[in-house]
């Protein structure tokens, strides 16, 4: 008998050590993505530190070319008193040591979309790359996926009694 309340109260200890080992890297996550969203908004740059990890890198498309910015160039380029931008964390996931997130940084007339890297590096959340784009203000961001809103001359109606295309199953491989 005792023994069976010894394996109880420790597989017990092993579910409240995962839940709060879960619980801690959300709030860590988070607090990663708001060190970032609010230290761009404002222009502190050691709150942008504590967010990016120095290797970090940050991509965009211009001009149909890939456009690279290093992490450092970056946050010296945060304008005093900030960005002045809303941020939003639209999504976060992640699994073991690695993360993705989606955020939004909207201004008056147009948003930047985020879709940001992350990886647990000794014990700290870190973003590790940063890919965006500019689109426009009215663009909804979605955690699975972004598009922009609908109109009637865009919307397509189902022909009645005609089945959709079948989607193609992936690969085993991912691929």
């Amino acid at each position: 008998m005792k023994c069976n309340q010894l394996l109880l109260a420790f597989i017990l200890l092993i579910g409240f050590s995962v839940k709060a080992t879960a619980q801690s890297d959300d709030d860590a996550i988070k607090a990663t993505l708001m060190n970032y969203l609010d230290g761009g908004a404002v222009g502190d740059s050691a709150k942008l530190n504590r967010a990016f990890h120095p290797a970090a890198n940050l991509r965009s498309l211009s001009n149909g070319r890939i456009s690279e910015i290093q992490v450092k160039k970056f946050i010296a380029s945060v304008p005093a008193g900030g960005a002045k931008w809303k941020g939003n964390i639209v999504s976060y996931s992640y699994a073991g040591t690695a993360g993705t997130a989606v955020t939004e940084e909207e201004f008056d007339s147009f948003k930047y979309v985020d879709f940001l890297n992350l990886l647990k590096i000794n014990g700290e959340w870190k973003i590790v790359s940063r890919v965006f784009s500019k689109v426009d203000k009215t663009t909804l961001v979605a955690a699975n996926g972004v598009s922009a809103p609908a109109s009637p001359a865009t919307t397509s109606k189902a022909t009645p009694g005609k089945k959709p295309a079948a989607k193609p199953k992936p690969s085993d491989d991912g691929w």
